[in-house]
């Protein structure tokens, strides 16, 4: 117990720190897109437990094209390249996305997502799960 006590102590630190995962310079440019605790609905991100695995895939969703309903059980999150994307949940909460913007998602919560642009949406979705585990479910 007084293990995990120091343990939390030491995160409790660190965790008032800004995360930083490459130092800018003259020839090298960072830019923050994306730090959140909860995804865009307010809900507290947790990790799955199990050997980490991190995937990264770009989705191309055609003009007035549908993801489907769909939920994702390990926390994820998308930037989007290109394009105009809007997202709803069940309950009518809608976040529009647009090019250049990074968007926590939902976790175990059904969403859709509808290409809103004249042309196709392509965004990079990372996913912080374990191996094996699934990413996406549909309704």
């Amino acid at each position: 117990m007084k293990t995990f006590a120091i343990a939390v102590a030491v995160l409790a630190l660190f965790a008032s720190q800004p995360a930083v995962a490459l130092e800018q310079s003259a020839s090298v440019k960072v830019t923050k897109l994306l730090q959140s605790p909860s995804s865009w609905n307010g809900a507290a991100l947790a990790y799955p437990s199990g050997q980490a695995e991190v995937t990264a895939l770009l989705v191309e969703i055609a003009p007035g094209g549908e993801t489907g309903w769909h939920l994702h059980p390990v926390p994820s999150f998308g930037y989007l390249l290109e394009g105009e994307l809007e997202v709803s949940l069940k309950d009518g909460s809608v976040k529009r996305v647009l090019a250049g913007q990074a968007l926590a998602e939902v976790v175990n919560t059904l969403h859709n997502g509808r290409n809103v642009g004249k042309g196709p949406a392509r965004l990079v979705v990372f996913y912080a799960g374990v191996t094996g585990s699934t990413l996406t479910v549909k309704e």
